[in-house]
């Protein structure tokens, strides 16, 4: 049964990323490789973090990819990369989230940002864009 917050997550995922033929959520990973212990874990993902978080006005997409880059360069997670991904989805370039990363090194400190810059290095590389500013 879809509930109408669940269906609320998928648009709101659909604005996000790029589907293809094997997952209807592009790259993003929702917790469908965590189906055989946490079987209700996509359903939360989708419905919270997209259909009631995601989905809130006040912030366009790129604003709130922004931010959610800035709030895992902050803890140091591997989902880094995925965010990153969704950022040059939405619109933003590599030079704004490579400039959001170098703006974050005061407040997270250089390993953070050095390895947040390696992910999206890595990320930039895979989807053939670059920054282009240099300083």
């Amino acid at each position: 049964m879809t509930t109408d917050r669940y269906q609320k997550g998928m648009d709101k995922l659909k604005e996000l990323t790029v589907a293809d033929a094997n997952n209807p959520t592009g790259h993003m990973e929702i917790g469908e490789s965590f189906k055989d212990i946490a079987p209700d874990l996509s359903r939360m993902v989708v419905e919270f973090a997209f259909g009631d978080v995601y989905a809130r006005p006040g912030l366009d997409n790129k604003q709130k990819v922004l931010t959610t880059i800035s709030a895992l360069v902050a803890q140091g997670t591997p989902q880094i990369g995925m965010h990153v991904v969704t950022g040059l989805n939405v619109g933003l370039t590599a030079d704004e989230i490579a400039g959001c990363i170098m703006h974050l090194i005061p407040y997270v400190g250089f390993p953070r940002a050095l390895n947040a810059l390696n992910v999206a290095q890595d990320v930039f590389a895979e989807q053939g864009v670059s920054v282009s500013q240099q300083g």
